[in-house]
């Protein structure tokens, strides 16, 4: 299967992930600056996406949890979400997500 992710500058990285993989480890895989400072354990907003719109209502919903998170992150849209809280699954081949402009990694790769 395959997940598209879209950068701050405009540039499409395409991706082969498998079902059960997370978004956040996959797109740092790719190179994406998914700083993902807690590990995933929703305690940050580092590894904030945007959804694109035809494929948010295809994914769970997030959490009270999560959506506490993505209101502390920069440049949030109604299809926000954390990639963290993101496992792909066979329905989601294809997903395609934007890294917003805000976004930075401080892991210094």
């Amino acid at each position: 299967m395959k997940v598209t992710f879209e950068t701050a500058t405009g540039e499409t990285v395409e991706v082969e992930a498998a079902p059960g993989d997370n978004l956040l480890k996959l797109g740092q895989g790719a190179g994406m600056p998914l700083e993902g400072t807690c590990e995933g354990q929703m305690a940050c907003s580092t590894c904030h996406v945007i959804v694109a719109k035809d494929w948010f209502a295809r994914l769970p919903e997030a959490s009270e949890e999560e959506e506490d998170m993505l209101d502390l992150a920069y440049g949030v849209t109604a299809t926000s979400r954390l990639s963290c809280q993101i496992d792909l699954t066979e329905e989601l081949d294809g997903l395609a997500v934007r890294i917003p402009a805000e976004a930075r990694d401080m892991r210094g790769i």
